[in-house]
């Protein structure tokens, strides 16, 4: 529960106004919210950082948006991935506030302003594959970090990646994205000194097996930073290296009593 409003509970109970077994009742309640077609697990955000995120491939657009209310309805961030042109629609007349990238095929509903802490680089060896460094690139920012994207500089043209040493060697994590062959991910994690999260693309021709091939090339990445996610899942990607920069950051900050 928000510590906000457990203040309030504790208080209502400390005045007499609520009951213990009623405060308790509500206790409960707020720990899962039954949809129905759904348990939205609305303390995900007081143990883990951030509340639940939607994944939206499946499911129908009032399935969607009735999450994305009873999100917004509990003051949490509300962040979907996977949405299709249909569901972008549906939740754009719904939710005109909210910001959707419909090349990443994600929607953002935030539940107030954000300060970042930390910051990470997503690199993209293609163009082509943009859609999942975008996914990365919007879930990096949602969690709460400087975010900054740097798209087109594979191995093909190596020279297009060290133009732009100086602007990657001080981020606190790197996301790269890379189908074909996939040999991105070491080529960065040989140049910088933090975490490389390797997101492997089903982009390229037959013998890649539809991101099989860059899989397989990233698990045996010579670069020692370098650790791998699924194909495709720009979001984990993208979501592990804001959790690594916002640590890191916070563990810079002073001790204060």
């Amino acid at each position: 529960m928000d510590p906000v409003d457990l203040r309030e509970l504790l208080e209502q109970v400390q005045t007499n106004k609520l009951g213990i077994e009623p405060a308790l009742e509500k206790l409960r309640k707020r720990a899962v919210a039954d949809l129905g077609f759904a348990n939205v697990d609305l303390d995900r955000r007081q143990r883990c950082g951030f509340p639940e995120v939607i994944f939206c491939q499946g499911k129908t657009c009032e399935w969607i948006e009735a999450v994305v209310r009873k999100l917004s309805d509990a003051k949490q961030h509300c962040l979907a991935t996977r949405v299709s042109d249909a569901q972008a629609d549906h939740l754009a007349k719904e939710f005109p506030s909210a910001e959707q990238d419909r090349i990443a095929g994600t929607f953002w509903l935030p539940a107030g302003p954000i300060e970042p802490v930390g910051r990470v680089m997503i690199i993209t060896a293609g163009t082509s594959d943009l859609p999942v460094a975008r996914e990365a690139f919007v879930t990096a920012q949602a969690i709460g970090t400087h975010a900054q994207l740097l798209a087109d500089v594979g191995v093909a043209g190596i020279h297009r990646l060290l133009r732009h040493q100086q602007d990657f060697v001080g981020a606190d994590a790197i996301v790269v994205v890379a189908g074909m062959d996939g040999a991105l991910p070491s080529v960065v994690g040989g140049l910088v000194d933090c975490p490389v999260i390797a997101v492997p693309t089903s982009v390229g021709y037959g013998a890649a097996f539809a991101g099989v091939a860059p899989l397989l090339t990233m698990l045996n990445a010579c670069s020692a930073n370098v650790v791998v996610v699924n194909i495709d899942s720009g979001f984990k990607g993208g979501y592990v290296a804001a959790l690594i920069a916002r640590r890191a950051r916070q563990a810079e900050e002073p001790c204060t009593k």
